[in-house]
């Protein structure tokens, strides 16, 4: 605002002001030294005035430069000082976070962490992987195996394909048991390799996938990332481990695909997926083949039929029919394109918990060493359900009798979406093996499951619901 009046002013007096402008200092003092020097003869005196205030002017000019020089400078001096300071906190936060990592991933202490819990408590006891073990079947499998003896190291992503909040509440519950669950992914390869090099597993339990029928139209690349690439990189590190693991894995009935024959047995034909799910598990089974074949890996698939349960999983029918009916909600129940009723084998899951320790106690060893194959080893394929399919419609009235709610039922025809308009398990060749027999039947298994909904969620139900005036 100030800068133009000294400047004309400069110009005016001082024909050489670029040289002024330059040079500051310089310039005010020969400037002063000039004026100082001259004669003061009459003349001069007359203007002595109007130099007075030149110099003034010229003092005042320079000032001003100096001040805006400064600030130029200063300006990039703060910009660079800023730079500086959030690139060394950048450098001592990555330091750190890759200090704590370590400590936390690789370290000394998680490394014992790790083999404490893959200790058996009884002779003989097993040590075992567990994959997916703070989902559903992983997390009930763990405990199973935890109860009797057994030592367990779990491994889960836990991504979001449902609510995290609930993986992590088991992942909580299996911790009260002493039970560690590494979070990581399949397709991390060193991780794998860490967690073999660290501990010796004589068995693991592979029940991590991507799951979900439906969900497979939406997003189709996270079913070939995780149950094919993810359960190779699994095999990969079991067939290299010296001694290498027995591997039983969850397989699905979905692999039954358009099969008409019933109830679904082993012998059965398999190459008609109705779903991208089934044609990544049925993928899954001819992998298994190949790593058995080639290098010596004794692997156990298991064919599950529709699991229920407490702990489940929000995105099964009996679940979010459940919450639904609660909530006053409509419910889709599905029919055929032909009317008729929509039926699944509904298994409890601790059905299924059974049939995953019956063929882990089954299962023999492996009979290659470091990716090398010694002889023939063992290959199987079970169905685990429960052998008495129920119609959707039984399934919600059971729902209804339990919340003491009636469901707004919403009647439509099964979309083509990979479902399967019937399942029935047959269940004589686990049976025979490993003496499965399933023993829950619908009525006494979603009553467990309710009870575990209403404690873990907070609802009331029935008259309690209106003592307290719960109304929608």
């Amino acid at each position: 605002m100030n800068s133009a009046p000294p400047r004309h002013i400069c110009e005016n007096h001082f024909p050489h002001s670029s040289s002024c402008c330059s040079d500051q200092s310089s310039s005010n003092s020969i400037s002063y030294t000039t004026l100082k020097s001259k004669p003061q003869n009459p003349q001069n005196m007359a203007t002595s005035g109007d130099t007075s205030k030149t110099i003034k002017l010229v003092r005042y000019n320079s000032y001003l430069r100096r001040v805006n020089s400064n600030k130029l400078l200063n300006t990039p001096s703060i910009i660079l000082f800023f730079l500086l300071t959030t690139l060394i906190l950048i450098i001592l936060y990555t330091f750190f976070a890759t200090t704590l990592l370590s400590s936390t991933f690789h370290g000394a202490a998680w490394e014992n962490h790790l083999r404490h819990s893959a200790v058996p408590r009884r002779p003989n006891g097993m040590s075992v992987l567990v994959t997916g073990a703070a989902g559903f079947i992983g997390s009930h499998c763990s405990l199973a195996l935890k109860n009797r003896g057994d030592g367990v190291i779990g491994l889960d992503n836990f991504n979001s394909y449902y609510d995290p909040s609930l993986k992590r509440a088991r992942q909580h519950l299996l911790a009260k048991h002493g039970i560690l669950i590494v979070e990581g992914d399949l397709n991390d390869a060193s991780l794998l390799a860490k967690l073999f090099d660290i501990v010796s597993f004589s068995h693991v339990l592979h029940l991590a996938a991507q799951a979900g029928v439906r969900y497979a139209m939406q997003n189709p690349q996270s079913y070939v990332a995780s149950n094919i690439a993810g359960f190779v990189n699994l095999l990969e590190a079991s067939k290299n481990a010296s001694p290498q693991p027995a591997i039983v894995w969850a397989s699905s009935s979905s692999v039954y695909g358009l099969n008409t024959q019933n109830p679904f047995s082993e012998l059965h034909r398999t190459d008609q997926p109705a779903s991208l799910y089934a044609a990544t598990k049925k993928a899954g089974e001819e992998i298994a083949h190949s790593y058995n074949h080639i290098y010596g890996l004794s692997l156990t698939g298991l064919r599950f039929f529709t699991v229920y349960g407490p702990w489940g999983r929000p995105d099964m029918a009996y679940f979010f029919f459940t919450k639904a009916i609660l909530q006053g909600k409509p419910i889709d129940v599905y029919q055929t394109q032909d009317e008729r009723e929509v039926a699944r084998d509904f298994t409890y899951v601790d059905d299924v918990v059974k049939g995953c320790l019956g063929a882990l106690d089954t299962a023999e060893n492996s009979t290659g060493s470091g990716g090398k194959k010694r002889g023939p080893a063992q290959l199987r394929i079970y169905n685990i359900g429960n052998t008495s399919p129920v119609p959707v419609g039984k399934l919600v009235a059971v729902l209804e009798a339990l919340l003491k709610e009636k469901a707004k039922k919403h009647v439509i025809k099964m979309p083509r979406n990979g479902d399967v308009p019937f399942t029935h398990a047959n269940v004589s060749l686990a049976c025979r093996d490993f003496g499965y027999k399933p023993a829950t039947d619908l009525l006494t298994g979603l009553r467990k499951f309710v009870q575990w909904y209403v404690r873990y969620y907070g609802v009331r139900l029935g008259a309690e619901k209106e003592k307290h005036g719960d109304f929608a």
